[in-house]
């Protein structure tokens, strides 16, 4: 049995979020994002890891990391060995771990959602047997680290905890569906908290599928603009801390804000293409509210998912219309991506750390080079560094294969 069973409580757990570490091409940690998603500053630059030349596109998003990490318990031969995605993820999960105070233990479970996992390790191993065929120097650590799970055991043993590990790979809705997840075995009483979030580096293969499909913007990436033109890829990882409200106060933690609702929901419409009217995204809408005991008109901003994709933004306005109703007119919305790009596996939990941080700060994250809203969007398109009361949040995740993930979030006072 890979959870015990659950409690019977009269009812669910409240759940909470005492930590959350973050990584982007805006800097690393809470502070230095928060600041450059307040103000809608742009992270994108020419593509330096790989050559672009063969690309019609050739920016994206990439991450500054440090020479150094932050002290942990992974020996020098580990750490040497920890590829880019692995570093980004124990960046952020030092955040988390230091802010929540948690201690090592053997029951916390860690689910992270991922596309790539540790990708730029698979790109150098087919490259090596290309090159030195006969030569397997390095060859076993390159396969055996560059799938999920590895990432997942360097941030347990980076911290000293285990547990129940599970690994989510379900397109872009990958790392919200990882945090849900979490949500539900917190809130069900299998655990009294749990490590979750998403992440992704970017990679040649990565890059290169996607400016095959002629997805990528040759320009940043402007949402929900009428004349958008693609998508602008980034990287990132951010993480997590839930438990149960009880346990929370207990130990007498800071609580950074609360969880109330989540809902996945698939269409089977197409594989890259989603739905025109977005019906599975208004569904997984319309269920994490009905979860979290909410109406569309209590919902303060939503946290898009727009990648600036023609068909993506024109799917997801109409689904916010539809869901919306007599709301949608004054509903602020905004996509994170205009500032960082399209964080594939990692967007969902950068996202709600993004969605955590305008509850706390009480501000909403603008889309700065937007031209031209497009007509189908009857919302408010934030367009500029905006103070406001904001009580809850909803921030949608999409992907291919029609993975649809919608969180919801309330601030705690």
């Amino acid at each position: 049995m890979l959870y015990p069973p659950p409690d019977p409580p009269s009812k669910p757990h409240r759940v909470v979020v005492t930590g959350a570490g973050i990584v982007s091409a805006l800097g690393i940690g809470w502070q230095t994002n928060a600041a450059g998603f307040r103000a809608g500053r742009q992270a994108f630059r020419p593509v330096t890891l790989f050559n672009t030349d063969r690309q019609r596109a050739k920016i994206a998003a990439e991450i500054d990391l440090p020479a150094e990490l932050p002290p942990t318990r992974l020996a020098t031969k580990q750490i040497r060995r920890l590829d880019r995605a692995s570093r980004m993820l124990i960046l952020a999960a030092h955040e988390v771990w230091t802010q929540s105070r948690w201690q090592p233990d053997t029951g916390t479970p860690l689910v992270l959602g991922s596309t790539g996992g540790g990708m730029n390790l698979g790109e150098d191993f087919v490259r090596h047997a290309l090159l030195r065929p006969r030569t397997q120097l390095r060859q076993p650590t390159r396969i055996t680290h560059y799938q999920m799970q590895r990432q997942a055991l360097d941030v347990c043993e980076a911290f000293g905890f285990s547990g129940p590990l599970l690994a989510i790979s379900n397109a872009c809705a990958s790392g919200a569906n990882a945090i849900g997840h979490a949500w539900e075995l917190v809130r069900s009483g299998r655990a009294p908290r749990a490590l979750t979030g998403g992440y992704d580096a970017l990679c040649q293969l990565t890059f290169a599928g996607f400016d095959s499909l002629q997805a990528l913007s040759p320009t940043p990436c402007r949402p929900f603009d009428a004349e958008r033109n693609g998508l602008s890829l980034g990287e990132g990882a951010a993480i997590l801390a839930l438990e149960t409200l009880e346990h929370a106060q207990q130990r007498q933690a800071e609580i950074l804000g609360e969880i109330i609702g989540y809902a996945a929901a698939t269409d089977v419409h197409h594989l890259t293409q989603p739905h025109p009217q977005g019906d599975a995204a208004v569904t997984t809408m319309t269920q994490a509210c009905a979860l979290a005991g909410i109406s569309p008109s209590q919902v303060d901003y939503i946290n898009a998912h727009g990648t600036a994709t023609p068909q993506n933004d024109s799917t997801e306005a109409a689904a916010i219309n539809r869901w919306a109703s007599g709301r949608v007119a004054t509903l602020p919305v905004s996509s994170t991506k205009a500032s960082i790009g399209h964080l594939l596996g990692a967007a969902g939990a950068v996202e709600t750390v993004v969605s955590l941080m305008t509850l706390r700060e009480q501000w909403l994250p603008p889309e700065i080079a937007l031209n031209q809203p497009d007509p189908a969007c009857q919302f408010q398109i934030v367009r500029q560094p905006t103070t406001a009361p904001v009580n809850i949040v909803l921030t949608n995740s999409f992907g291919f294969g029609g993975a649809n993930a919608t969180l919801i979030l309330r601030r705690w006072m």
